[in-house]
């Protein structure tokens, strides 16, 4: 196999020029989690190398309706750069990914850093800051999304912007598994979905992302903000699509794109 290094370069290489390429897995089918999270931090360090700075992690792979998607029975994450963070009131170019698609979150803001080596659902609570309503655009470097567990781990967990909702809500102001979303393309109702598709409470996410992180030396940072994934399947988007996602206690998020 290839060593990560050359990985991650590929895995650079193919969002920096918007071209894809063949799966991971194809190629190497001895792929292990290991080295795929490996090739992760290889494509991090480029991107840190150009000047990018991490503003937050996404957990992925937390509902069933998204691990049915794609063929996987566990999450994964990735990490999320400040020039991945986009405006609401700003339309995304879609020409900057290959196969974009959107999905919509519960995500967190940190106020303490937390520590992945002693962590509960309490002191998690306890290092939040507010949870918001948000939006995550995905999108897979792996031609035509054609992908298994290694490979989008590899690819930066499927990473490609996020838009942050401007109501912040104390967590003792909310019952997160029970909060209710509505998502709307171009006006009409697409979908819903609840908090408790997310591990059963977005809570227990974070929890698994502090401790799935503290194995590879990494932390949660006060500041950053945590996507705990999606309540819905992820949406395909084209230019001049238009989504609004509205959550029970949380307001709403919307992304537009053209």
């Amino acid at each position: 196999m290839a060593t990560v290094k050359a990985l991650g370069e590929e895995i650079y290489e193919a969002e920096k020029n918007v071209a894809p390429i063949s799966p991971f897995t194809e190629r190497y089918p001895e792929m292990t989690v290991d080295e795929a999270y490996g090739t992760q931090l290889e494509y991090v360090e480029r991107r840190l190398a150009d000047g990018a700075v991490i503003k937050g992690k996404k957990i992925g792979l937390t509902s069933k309706a998204m691990q049915e998607m794609l063929g996987v029975d566990r999450p994964d994450y990735g990490h999320i750069f400040d020039d991945m963070i986009h405006n609401a009131d700003t339309p995304v170019d879609v020409s900057r990914y290959i196969k974009p698609r959107v999905e919509f979150e519960i995500a967190f803001v940190l106020k303490e850093d937390i520590d992945g080596g002693n962590v509960s659902e309490e002191n998690v609570a306890g290092s939040i800051d507010y949870a918001v309503a948000a939006a995550e655009i995905i999108d897979s470097r792996i031609r035509d999304w054609k992908i298994k567990f290694e490979d989008t781990v590899s690819d930066n967990g499927s990473s490609a912007g996020a838009i942050i909702g401007s109501r912040k809500v104390a967590l003792q102001d909310i019952d997160l598994p029970e909060v209710k979303m509505e998502v709307f393309k171009n006006g009409e109702k697409i979908d819903e979905g609840q908090g408790s598709a997310v591990l059963g409470n977005p809570l227990k996410a974070v929890v698994w992302l502090s401790e799935a992180l503290h194995q590879y030396g990494i932390s949660l940072k006060a500041g950053e903000v945590v996507l705990a994934g999606a309540l819905t399947k992820a949406v395909d988007v084209a230019a001049g699509d238009e989504f609004k996602a509205t959550f029970d206690g949380l307001g709403e998020v919307s992304a537009s794109f053209k």
